[in-house]
């Protein structure tokens, strides 16, 4: 496993960070490049390793990877360090599903919607559709409700040491948080408060978290 680890990514996007978060709870050396892919038209060499233009990529050595989870799971189950995937039956199919959720359901309003429309439009002086960020948090209701059951059971998304539940989860929560709306909707759940409290702190979480000034 020497070959060189390389992350393509963009500042601020939040599966960039997903893929960093795993990198760093791995313990794993790697280089990162800044690609932006909604300058276009993309380098031809981006384009090559990733035929839909998102990001991120991960390369190791001559092999190149996208999709978030296909990168999380290969830098997971192919170099040593902590594992990040439960021992038990149960907890690891509920992993699965909160990536299922984050991606189906909970990136769209919590994320593009709510923190968008209500911090970052905000930041570049641009308009902000209320009307937007009210869908967004209708959606983002249930979302949050069914996170907050799960972090309830306990199986994941607990005290209990991190999984690739928390790595993917993390960057949409400390987003939608930054919302007065997305903040005050968290803390009427107290487990998944609970667990954002403690996620917080990890260095894995606050040393990839983007500067938005």
């Amino acid at each position: 496993m020497s070959e060189p680890i390389t992350l393509y990514g963009m500042t601020g996007s939040v599966y960039t960070r997903v893929a960093q978060i795993v990198l760093r709870e791995k313990e794993l050396s790697f280089e990162y490049e800044e690609i932006d892919p909604f300058e276009l038209p993309l380098p031809a060499f981006y384009a090559a390793l990733h035929p839909f233009g998102r990001v991120p990529v991960l390369k190791h050595g001559e092999f190149a990877l996208y999709e978030t989870q296909a990168i999380t799971t290969y830098l997971d189950t192919t170099f040593p360090g902590p594992s990040l995937i439960p021992s038990d039956d149960k907890a690891r199919a509920r992993m699965i599903q909160v990536i299922s959720i984050i991606d189906a359901y909970g990136y769209w309003p919590l994320v593009r919607q709510v923190f968008e429309q209500r911090v970052w439009n905000a930041l570049d002086n641009l308009p902000v559709d209320e009307a937007v960020i009210a869908n967004g948090l209708e959606v983002s209701g249930k979302v949050i409700a069914a996170l907050e059951a799960i972090s309830a059971e306990g199986l994941v998304l607990n005290s209990n040491g991190i999984t690739r539940a928390d790595a993917h989860l993390a960057p949409m929560i400390d987003y939608f948080r930054m919302a007065p709306e997305g903040a005050a909707m968290l803390a009427q759940h107290p487990h998944l408060s609970a667990w954002w409290h403690q996620m917080e702190t990890r260095a894995s979480v606050r040393d990839t978290r983007p500067s938005l000034s």
